[in-house]
C-alpha cells in the first residue's frame, strides 16, 4: 500500500510540487512568527540573564526592566551592610536623545553602572574595553547599533543633550528588538547625560517674512575631548536617582531570607532573583502588549494556508483515482486500508514540506541575526512543535479525502 500512496504522490509532479509549496509556507510562516516572538523575549531579558547578579533590589512598582520608578543611590551603598550581602552594584537606566552632525537625533537607552563593578555585564565587549568607560563621556554601543547611530569605529563622537559621546568599544548580543538603541557608560557618565540640559543648536534668520530655521553642530572632534577634560561628570550623591541595586550574595546564603531582609530595609523596594526578574519581563511582553498575539496571528494564518493547500490538493488526488480506489474495494479492501493509502500520502507530503521549511527558516535566522541583529530564535522544541503542527496540518487535510473515498461504490469499476 505504500506503494500506491508514492505512485499517486509523484504521479503529477507539477501538482506536487505545489502543495509542498504550499506546506513550505505554511511551516516558514509558523516557524519564522514563533522564532520572531522567541528571539524578541529573549533579547529583552538578554542582559538580566547576562548579569552575575543574585538578587535585583528594584522599585516595587517596576513592570519591566525599562519600566520602573527611581530608587536612591543610597540603597546601593547602605545595602552593602545588610547581613549576608557580599557585594553591592548600582545601575542606573534611561532614555536621552543622541544626536549627530548634520543634526539627526535617535532616542538611546543608557546603562550606568560601575566599569569596575563585577555584577552588571555589558555583553560580549570584542572591540575596546570596559575599563576605557572610567574616562568621562565615553560610551559603548551595540555593534548592530551602528548604523542607527551613524557611528562608523570607535572614536567617533556623538552628542547627548550638550553633552559629547565618545564611542571606546562595540558589543555585541545585547540588543532588545523592542528598545532603542543602547549605550552603555558609567554611573557618572550616564547620571550626567539623563539630567543634561536639551540644547537645540538652532540658528534662526528672517528671510524676508518668514522666519527659516537650521541645525547648528559643532565638528571639532579636539573641542569635545577638550571639553571633557575640563568638564568631569558630577560624582553621584546618596540622594540621586538610580534604577537597581545588583546583589550578590555570601556564600551559603538563603536567597528567599535576605530578599526579605533587603524589602524590610528598603521601603517601597522589591527584590527579585535573576530568574524571576526575567520571568516578570516575559510575562509583561507577552500578556501586556499586543506583540504576542500578532506573531500568534501570522502563524495561525499560516496553519490556515497550509491546511487548504494540501486539502485541495488531496481530495483532487483523490477525485482523479476514484476508479484505482474502486478496485481496491471490489478486490476486498477494507476502508481502514483505503484510509491507511491517503493517511501516508499526507504524512509524505508533511515530511517533504517540513524539512525544506525548516532548512529555509534557519538559514533566514543566520541572516537576520547576521546583518540586522534581529534573532529568530528556533529552539529544539520549536522545531519538534513546528514538526507536529505539519503532521496534524497535513493528516487533517485528508481527512476531508477521507471523505470523498469513503462514499466510493465498487460497482463504479464496471461502469463505462
Amino acid at each position: 500500500m505504500v506503494s500506491i500512496a508514492r505512485k499517486n504522490l509523484f504521479e503529477d509532479i507539477p501538482r506536487f510540487l505545489v502543495a509542498q509549496a504550499g506546506i513550505m509556507f505554511a511551516v516558514s510562516l509558523v516557524t519564522i512568527q514563533t522564532g520572531v516572538l522567541n528571539g524578541v523575549i529573549r533579547s529583552t531579558i538578554t542582559l538580566v540573564e547576562n548579569s552575575r547578579t543574585d538578587i535585583w533590589l528594584a522599585s516595587d512598582k517596576m513592570r519591566q526592566l525599562e519600566l520602573t520608578q527611581r530608587i536612591l543611590y543610597d540603597y546601593a551603598v547602605r545595602a552593602k551592610q545588610v547581613d549576608g550581602v557580599k557585594r553591592a552594584e548600582a545601575l542606573l537606566q534611561g532614555a536621552v536623545n543622541w544626536s549627530v552632525p548634520g543634526g539627526k537625533i535617535n532616542v538611546v537607552k543608557i546603562y550606568g553602572f560601575s566599569p569596575t563593578g563585577k555584577l552588571f555585564v555589558p555583553g560580549n565587549v570584542f572591540n575596546g574595553s570596559v575599563k576605557s568607560l572610567r574616562n568621562p563621556y565615553t560610551a559603548i554601543i551595540d555593534k548592530s547599533n551602528l548604523k542607527s547611530l551613524e557611528i562608523a569605529k570607535i572614536g567617533d563622537m556623538g552628542k547627548i543633550g550638550s553633552l559629547p559621546v565618545e564611542v571606546v568599544g562595540l558589543t555585541q548580543n545585547t540588543q532588545s528588538v523592542v528598545s532603542s538603541p543602547f549605550l552603555f557608560t558609567s554611573l557618572d557618565t550616564a547620571n550626567a547625560y539623563l539630567n543634561a540640559s536639551v540644547t537645540t543648536n538652532v540658528n534662526c534668520t528672517w528671510v524676508g517674512e518668514q522666519l527659516q530655521c537650521r541645525n547648528v553642530y559643532q565638528q571639532d572632534a579636539n573641542a569635545k575631548k577638550k571639553q571633557v577634560a575640563n568638564e568631569p561628570p558630577p560624582k553621584l550623591s546618596l540622594n540621586s536617582p538610580i534604577s537597581y541595586v545588583l546583589i550578590q550574595a555570601k556564600p551559603g546564603q538563603d536567597i528567599q531570607q535576605l530578599k526579605k531582609r533587603l524589602e524590610t530595609t528598603f521601603p517601597e523596594t522589591k527584590a527579585y532573583t535573576t530568574a524571576e526578574l526575567s520571568e516578570k519581563i516575559k510575562v509583561y511582553w507577552q500578556k501586556s502588549t499586543g506583540i504576542g498575539f500578532i506573531l500568534g496571528l501570522g502563524a495561525s494564518v499560516g496553519v490556515i494556508v497550509g491546511v487548504v493547500i494540501v486539502g485541495q490538493i488531496l481530495y483532487s488526488s483523490v477525485a482523479d483515482h476514484l476508479k484505482e480506489f474502486g478496485t481496491l474495494k471490489a478486490m476486498g479492501a477494507s476502508n481502514r486500508v483505503i484510509y491507511g493509502v491517503i493517511i501516508e500520502q499526507a504524512l509524505w507530503m508533511s515530511i517533504l514540506g517540513y524539512v525544506p521549511g525548516m532548512l529555509l527558516c534557519w538559514g533566514l535566522g543566520a541572516w537576520t541575526s547576521a546583518t540586522q541583529g534581529i534573532v529568530i530564535l528556533i529552539t529544539p522544541l520549536t522545531a519538534i512543535g513546528v514538526f507536529g503542527i505539519t503532521v496534524l496540518m497535513c493528516i487533517g487535510s485528508a481527512l476531508f479525502a477521507i471523505q470523498k473515498v469513503s462514499k466510493v461504490d465498487p460497482a463504479i469499476v464496471f461502469k463505462a
